[in-house]
Order: C-alpha cells, then structure tokens, then sequence
C-alpha cells in the first residue's frame, strides 16, 4: 500500500487498523477472506490519484482488534462490520461516500447499503451474489467449492483446532483455489496473509461464517422483497471463479439492485489482484459516475 498512511480507529465495538491516501471523492474499501486490505495494494494507489482511499482491515481480520462474538456470533454479523465501517467514515469526516467490496466485504457493504442507504453515493461488489441468494440455492458443485462456509460455522472449537494444526498450509491452500493459483499474489502479499493469519484471527472468521448463516441469513430473508439497495450497484465477477460458474449474478442482485449493472472478467475469485488492469478502469469509471463496459475477454 505505498504511499497509504496508517490509522487506528475505535468504533462503539471494535478498533480499526485502516490505510488512507488520496484527495477526492472519499471511496471505502473492503477485503475479503483469508484476506486483509492489503488486497487493494495492485489498484488502490492508482484510484487514490482520484479519490480519497480507505481501505480498513474488518473485524477480526489483520491487525484490526478481534472482540468477541457473543452467544448469536452478533458482533461478526456484517450489519456489526458495517456499522464499523460507517463510523470510521463519519471519524474521517465523511457522512456520504462510495463503498466497494470483495468477497466478505461486500457482504459488509450490501448490508451498509441496506442499513444507511442515505451515506452509500454508490456500490460495487466484486465477485459474490447477496447471501439469502446462496443459502437459498445451494447445489453440489457450488457446495464442493466452498464447504467451508458450513465447515467454519460448525461449532467452536471445532474448525478452529483443526484450522489452526497447521496455519502456513491452510492459508496457502485456501489462497490456491482452482481456478488461479498462487501465482497470482505478490510475494508480499502471500507473506502478509500468512502473517495476519493467528489463531485469534482464525476463529474470528469463524465466529463471521456463525454469523452467516444465522443471523444474517436471518437479516437478509426479512430484508427479502422490503428492502432494496437504492444506489447505483456495480457487480463484477469472475468467469472462473465459483461465483461465475454455479451463480447468475445479474439475476440473483436484481431484486435487491434496481439500479444494476454488471459484467464478467476472466479470472477467478480475486479479481482485484488476478487483472487489477480490468478492476481499475472499471472502479474509476463507475465512481466517477459514469457507465464501465464488460472488457474485451
């Protein structure tokens, strides 16, 4: 993250290890897992030429601070993470801003833009469909990929001592999906992943996968056919990822996005580290308000 400077930020639940560059429109951005916000370093300095970047570790991820759950794993919902996320913004002066997210943290985001639909400018979210989508349409292959949305969720301690016998292994093995590989990542940025990845860290994803599908998929199935996002929505996903093969993601965010657009590129589940030359000019275009086109494949 050159040129970033570094901030800890308390919030009413949590304290926020956060990188800020930039001048112009303020843009947040959110990682996913096993990630942190070093998954923004390839796009990140480029969009900060144009806009105000600050792109925070969530909860329980990287050197932010990792409360505890609670009985209901309600202090890792993503209505939790996003009221992190809105108070971090209004610290830094910002009551009305744009939000992209990747992976969880778009999770994060389109429940920000549920909750506070009078500070989100717009919405990007790359490489996920809406949750009560997925816990509503569960297929085998989509299973088979990503069975540690069930396996992280089992109860404590059980994926945390499993996850935690060997850290360096799982972490490289959840980086080396399929549908990339590592050869994708920086150097650094593998060695960064590996470094935020404690015991402490591991079973805070833990405690967010409980939260998943409890009471968020509870959030997200009341909010169903009464709430909708009321910003203009950008979705991007990877032809090869999970996402791309077993999701129709236009179909599965239209009833949530009426103001949608959307598109794939060729990569798998990290788009923003896989092409950030497709990520970026897509991200600049959109937040400056205009219209990104689907690439050349």
């Amino acid at each position: 993250m050159e040129g970033f400077r570094r901030e800890r930020i308390r919030t009413s639940g949590a304290e926020i290890n956060v990188a800020i560059a930039g001048r112009g429109p303020p843009l947040l951005l959110l990682h996913g897992n096993p990630l942190t916000l070093v998954s923004w370093h390839k796009i990140a300095p480029s969009l900060a030429r144009s806009f105000t970047v600050v792109a925070p570790d969530l909860r329980g991820y990287g050197d932010s601070s990792k409360p505890d759950g609670g009985p209901d794993h309600a202090a890792y919902s993503f209505r939790a993470m996003s009221e992190d996320n809105v108070e971090l913004m209004s610290s830094l002066g910002f009551e009305r801003f744009s939000v992209a997210g990747h992976d969880r943290g778009a999770r994060v985001a389109f429940r920000m833009a549920l909750d506070h639909p009078d500070r989100i400018e717009r919405m990007a979210a790359l490489d996920i469909v809406p949750t009560h989508h997925v816990l509503s349409n569960v297929s085998l292959g989509w299973g088979l990929e990503s069975y540690h949305w069930f396996f992280m969720a089992q109860k404590y301690p059980f994926p945390e001592k499993l996850l935690t016998a060997d850290l360096d292994y799982y972490m490289r093995y959840k980086l080396n999906k399929k549908d990339v590989g590592l050869e994708i990542f920086t150097p650094e940025a593998i060695a960064e992943y590996i470094r935020c990845a404690t015991p402490e860290q591991i079973h805070a994803v833990c405690e967010d996968y409980r939260a998943t599908v409890t009471i968020d998929f509870e959030m997200d199935t009341a909010d169903f056919g009464q709430k909708q996002i009321a910003c203009p929505t950008l979705v991007i996903w990877g032809a090869n990822s999970h996402c791309g093969r077993h999701f129709k993601p236009l179909e599965a965010w239209a009833p949530w996005a009426p103001d949608l657009r959307g598109f794939d590129v060729p990569t798998g589940h990290y788009p923003a580290e896989h092409r950030p030359d497709l990520i970026y000019p897509a991200f600049w275009t959109f937040f400056r308000g205009g219209e990104p086109v689907r690439p050349a494949q």
